[in-house]
C-alpha cells in the first residue's frame, strides 16, 4: 500500500539504513546468533552512519532531527532484516529521549556525547525477578548518603544487560511515598557493588544479550540522578507511548516482510500440481493476512503522526501496541504453516521469526495490560 507520511528525504534515509544493515549486520547475524551478543563495534558504525543518536541536538555530536519519522525507518528496517540483536530501537527511541529531556548540562556533555559517538551503549533496568508489569513492585533500593546513592537490589531480562556502558537503574528511593517514591539512577560499567549475573538463556532473540544485574551497596555520585528525585515512575510513563508505538511499528513491519516471503513462497510451491496459494483455503487465509496488516499500517502511521504533532497519548500507543504484536504473531503463525515441513527449518526466516515474535506480546506490557488501560480509559 501507498504510505503518504514520509517525503524524499525520509526515503533517502530508509536506503542508508538498509546500506547500513547489509554492511554492519547481515553478514554478522549468524555469528552473533551463535555467540548469544552482538559485536559491540556495530554501536560506533551505527553512529559514523547516522543511523544511531540523530536526535542528539549537533552540539553534543548529533545530527539534531528531532522527527519520529526516523526512528519509526530505523525499528522497520531492523525488524525486516535479521536484526534483532542490535538495540539500536533501545538507544534511539527509549534512552535518548531519557537523556536528552532528563539532563542536565553537566550529564548532557558526559553520556549524551558518549552515545552520539556510538562510544557508550545503554540499558535500562526495570524488570525484577518479583516485579515485571507491575512496576509498583519494585524493590530495588537506594539510601542517599551524602553525596552518593546506595542501591541494593536484582534486576532480570535486562536487554543489552551484558554490553551496556551504563543502565539506567528504576530503584525505591522512598518507601513511604508510593508511585511518588521511585527515582532513576545511571550506573556505570566497573562501578564497585555493581556485577552482572548471567546472560540469560531464551526462545528467540538470540544475538540479543539478556541479563540478570545486581546491586550489593552500589555507591554512585549523586551526580547520576537522572531527572528529578520521587519522579521516576512519572519520568517513565512520559516516554512509554512512544516506546510502545515502536514496538508496534517493528511488530507490523516485521509481518509484512514474513507475509511477503510467504506470499512468493505460495506461488512458487508446487503440491497436486498447483502452486499451493492457488488452493481457495490459502488463497482466503493470504486475503485475510493482506487485509489486516493493511489495516493495522494505516492505524500505526495515523498514530506516527500524532507524535509528530503531540497528540500521541497513552491509550492511543496501547491500542496500537497489543493489536499489532498479536497481529504479528498470528500472521507468522500462518506463514509457517503455509511454508509446511520447510517453515520449521531455522533455515527459513520464517521459522526464526516464530521463535523471535513470542516476546512481542510480554514486553513493553503485557497484552493484558495494554487492555487494562484502554478498558479503564472507557470508564470500565
Amino acid at each position: 500500500m501507498t504510505r503518504t507520511l514520509f517525503t524524499s528525504e525520509h526515503d533517502d534515509f530508509r536506503a542508508l539504513v538498509k546500506e547500513f544493515i547489509a554492511r554492519e549486520i547481515t553478514p554478522h547475524a549468524e555469528d552473533w546468533e551463535e555467540a548469544g551478543i552482538v559485536d559491540k563495534s556495530v554501536y560506533k558504525a551505527a553512529a559514523e552512519a547516522g543511523v544511531l543518536g540523530f536526535s542528539v541536538p549537533t552540539e553534543y555530536g548529533g545530527m539534531g532531527i528531532d522527527d519520529f519519522r526516523y526512528n519509526a525507518i530505523v525499528a522497520e528496517e531492523l525488524a525486516r532484516g535479521r536484526s534483532s540483536g542490535v538495540a539500536l530501537t533501545l538507544l534511539n527511541d527509549i534512552i535518548a529521549p531519557y537523556l536528552l529531556r532528563l539532563t542536565n548540562e553537566e550529564q548532557r556533555q558526559r553520556w549524551l556525547t558518549q552515545l552520539a559517538a556510538g562510544d557508550m551503549t545503554w540499558a535500562i533496568a526495570m524488570s525484577e525477578p518479583g516485579a515485571g508489569s507491575d512496576l509498583a513492585g519494585i524493590r530495588t533500593s537506594a539510601r542517599r548518603e551524602g553525596d552518593e546513592w546506595v542501591i541494593s537490589g536484582q534486576k532480570t531480562f535486562i536487554s543489552n544487560g551484558i554490553l551496556s556502558d551504563a543502565v539506567v537503574v528504576v530503584c525505591r528511593t522512598d518507601p513511604e511515598a508510593g508511585h511518588k517514591g521511585f527515582s532513576l539512577i545511571v550506573v556505570e560499567d566497573g562501578t564497585p557493588g555493581f556485577e552482572r549475573g548471567r546472560k540469560l538463556k531464551k526462545m528467540g532473540h538470540h544475538a540479543q544479550d539478556t541479563a540478570e544485574l545486581f546491586f550489593s551497596d552500589c555507591r554512585v555520585p549523586a551526580s547520576n540522578l537522572l531527572g528529578t528525585e520521587g519522579r521516576g515512575f512519572y519520568h517513565l510513563m512520559e516516554n512509554l507511548p512512544s516506546e510502545r508505538l515502536s514496538i508496534a511499528i517493528s511488530a507490523i513491519a516485521g509481518a509484512e516482510n514474513i507475509f511477503e516471503q510467504t506470499k512468493t513462497y505460495a506461488k512458487e510451491r508446487v503440491a497436486f500440481g498447483q502452486s499451493i496459494g492457488s488452493f481457495q483455503h490459502n488463497r482466503f487465509k493470504i486475503a485475510e493476512m493482506a487485509t489486516e496488516l493493511d489495516i493495522a499500517r494505516v492505524y500505526v502511521d495515523s498514530c506516527i503522526g500524532r507524535v509528530l504533532d503531540g497528540t500521541l497519548t497513552a491509550v492511543d500507543a496501547a491500542k496500537a501496541k497489543w493489536w499489532c504484536t498479536e497481529l504479528n504473531k498470528k500472521v507468522i503463525d500462518q506463514c509457517l504453516q503455509l511454508h509446511g515441513g520447510y517453515g520449521y527449518m531455522l533455515e527459513y526466516p520464517v521459522a526464526r521469526a516464530y521463535q523471535d515474535v513470542r516476546i512481542s506480546t510480554i514486553l513493553g506490557g503485557t497484552t493484558e495490560i495494554m487492555k487494562d488501560i484502554i478498558g479503564r480509559d472507557l470508564g470500565f
